[in-house]
């Protein structure tokens, strides 16, 4: 792949703010200042804490190899300061059968006092094009807000939920796994961790799942400076391992005292489970903790199956459920051709795009081993006879694609327009999942 830090910043997008005397720029990892500044206006743009000399020197560290863009106000009070920013890198994703690379779009800031010049756009726009440049078929990001990346094209993906679990009522109500917990320093989990997380990604139906960086390690296992006013809980770490001994999962987690001490609550940081009996004998471990009566668990499935493990399923609360991650389809062929699908069939897809990276019509042939072939409808060529017919948004068949998404729920809401009898139905048959797609962090 080309220098993707170091390749020139989009032409279009730095000419269109040029002309309201703003600058687009890479950032120069060298040049400690400038990344200083940015890593400033990141944490401004976000409403953190100002970071210490300390976290900035590890944050640094850590956005060192990624394309690091900056938009720089010269009549600003601290023209030196970026009044907008953004971070980009390359980085797998799992789709159903295999996995994918994609343009990791994150820290997309826009001061407020810049907001409505066009700022975001322009921004979102180049670092698109730079994808396609460098030949990645699709762009992706997790929101903090889930207005505005649709006009760009994204769609909402995975969903992710928020569970809260009463622990005094959520007694265990399945068989003892196979298998033995330990008690870890999390800082085991650095080495140990990793492989245990790429098998859980390669399970059947696991998608949705990005690269844990090393700094996401890092910072996971509390192995980064913590930022001012952090709360000083102790992270504690759990592994399973399988009767021969080889870790199949583990949990991080933190205890809150209550306003009396006891009982306290749990907030379960990370849990990943290579296997049925590391996810049980996980769960199992968290909900039997003594003087724990509320278990506190954000970011996991939509479809927990610990629910079905429990004597009552009403101890578990789902909390919240919302969007998580966010596609973009820059190649619509690579993108279709290269996910498995659970039905056979001929699709003839008008899709349009604003933007005109997927804009067009073309037809996804799907064989009886699941294996999918997307190609261009070019001239006046119609649909078959039998080809199921359908007309959506680049954005509505991003949040197809991971199988997280009906189609005949678009159909209903008038999203996708069908062109052919049951036209959205035969389309969930090939686009179904054994489960929904699931994201376990943010980038």
């Amino acid at each position: 792949m080309t220098d993707y830090a170091a390749l020139p910043i989009d032409a279009d997008s730095h000419a269109a703010l040029a002309a309201d005397d703003l600058e687009l720029r890479l950032v120069d990892p060298a040049d400690d200042s400038a990344v200083t500044r940015w890593l400033q206006a990141d944490a401004r743009g976000f409403h953190d804490s100002a970071p210490g000399a300390e976290s900035l020197a590890a944050q640094a560290a850590e956005v060192a190899g990624d394309r690091i863009t900056a938009v720089l106000d010269p009549t600003a009070a601290d023209p030196a300061t970026p009044v907008a920013t953004v971070r980009c890198w390359p980085m797998d994703v799992t789709v159903p059968g295999g996995s994918l690379p994609a343009w990791a779009i994150s820290s997309v800031t826009v001061a407020p006092t810049h907001r409505r010049r066009g700022i975001a756009r322009a921004l979102l726009t180049a670092e698109l094009r730079t994808a396609a440049r460098l030949g990645l078929p699709l762009a992706m990001l997790t929101v903090s807000e889930a207005t505005i990346y649709a006009r760009y094209g994204f769609g909402p993906a995975v969903h992710q939920a928020g569970y809260t679990i009463d622990t005094t009522r959520a007694r265990w109500a399945r068989p003892a796994p196979a298998g033995r917990l330990h008690l870890v320093a999390p800082a085991t989990l650095q080495t140990d961790g990793p492989p245990v997380f790429a098998r859980a990604r390669a399970l059947a139906g696991a998608a949705g799942e990005v690269d844990r960086r090393e700094g996401w390690w890092r910072q996971a296992l509390g192995l980064m400076p913590a930022a001012p006013g952090t709360p000083g809980l102790t992270l504690r770490a759990v592994r399973f391992d399988d009767p021969d001994g080889i870790p199949q999962g583990f949990a991080l987690y933190r205890v809150a005292l209550g306003p009396n001490g006891y009982p306290a609550r749990l907030d379960l940081a990370d849990l990943v489970a290579a296997t049925d009996d590391a996810y049980a004998g996980l769960w199992r471990f968290l909900l039997e903790m003594d003087l724990v009566s509320e278990i506190s668990a954000p970011l996991r499935s939509v479809a927990e199956p610990v629910r079905w493990q429990v004597t009552d399923p009403r101890a578990l609360r789902k909390t919240d459920e919302r969007d998580h991650l966010w596609l973009r389809i820059l190649d619509l062929p690579v993108v279709l051709g290269r996910r498995r699908y659970s039905a056979p069939g001929t699709f003839h897809l008008t899709v349009s795009d604003d933007l005109g990276f997927a804009d067009g019509e073309f037809r996804l042939t799907v064989d009886e081993r699941g294996r999918g072939e997307a190609r261009p409808v070019s001239g006046p060529a119609a649909a078959a006879a039998d080809d199921v017919r359908v007309s959506l948004s680049a954005a509505d068949l991003a949040s197809l694609y991971l199988g997280g998404t009906s189609a005949v729920t678009l159909a209903r809401a008038g999203r996708l327009s069908e062109g052919s009898t049951d036209a959205a139905a035969r389309l969930d048959a090939a686009f179904h999942t054994i489960q929904p797609p699931h994201l376990s962090t943010w980038f």
